[in-house]
């Protein structure tokens, strides 16, 4: 019997941009099991002469798809994986991923605390499969994002989750563009800051669970903020990555 930490063969079904450096890979998996919103799967590459490379990405659909699951990916500057993945893998080819895994960064719909998700760049990604699992189960939780991107060009799943903030008891959406603007943007233009934090902290009471995603210097930054905010550290979960990889 397998389980999820055995390697399957996955079959890459579709392909579809996000931004200009992230792509969203739909593979379908001969044996498919549920996942947790917030799980990621390993993605495992193996070239003609047995040299391996190997990275984790995190899930982006939601549980209650199956047979299938979203991975989206930004492509890093000398990525083994990504760059394979945005310059040479199409719909058709196949490839090793083992999952899910992962249990501490992971939210189930039974959960009736407000929400609070924090995203740095590409960490979007658990936090929109919360989202989607969220929107699935019909859940009415308070729930608030505020996502950090550095321009406008760079916000992944823009679109979706504009839809997703119009739907009913859907979740307050707030943008942050670190780096430039368009003329006549609305949002914050300055990196996540306690006074941000609080802003969104403060309606949804003392009981709120805070997921925080992005790279490590942003997701410290961010929990080091929540806690200063009166929030304890079981309240707080972390997905961090580093510069590098891909």
């Amino acid at each position: 019997m397998k389980t999820a930490l055995v390697w399957q063969v996955a079959t890459a079904t579709a392909i579809r941009p996000e931004t200009p450096r992230v792509k969203t890979f739909t593979f379908a998996l001969p044996e498919w099991m549920p996942h947790r919103a917030g799980q990621h799967y390993d993605l495992r590459l193996t070239a003609e002469d047995g040299y391996q490379a190997q990275r984790s990405y995190s899930v982006a659909s939601p549980p209650e798809r199956r047979g299938e699951v979203d991975l989206t990916v930004e492509r890093v500057e000398d990525g083994e994986v990504s760059t394979h993945l945005h310059e040479v893998l199409v719909a058709g080819d196949r490839l090793e991923m083992r999952g899910p895994i992962g249990g501490h960064f992971v939210w189930d719909a039974v959960r009736s605390e407000p929400l609070l998700l924090v995203a740095g760049g590409s960490g979007i990604v658990p936090l929109m499969s919360m989202l989607r699992h969220r929107l699935a189960a019909e859940a009415n939780n308070p729930a608030c994002l505020i996502y950090s991107s550095r321009t406008h060009a760079d916000i992944i799943y823009e679109r979706e989750l504009e839809q997703l903030r119009r739907a009913t008891a859907g979740p307050r959406i707030v943008h942050t563009l670190t780096r430039s603007q368009p003329s006549g943007w609305k949002g914050y233009s300055r990196r996540v800051d306690a006074e941000m934090l609080a802003e969104a902290v403060r309606p949804l009471g003392a009981m709120v669970q805070a997921y925080v995603c992005g790279p490590t210097l942003f997701a410290e930054s961010v929990a080091n903020a929540l806690v200063s905010l009166g929030l304890s550290e079981g309240q707080i979960r972390t997905e961090r990555f580093g510069p590098t990889g891909g």
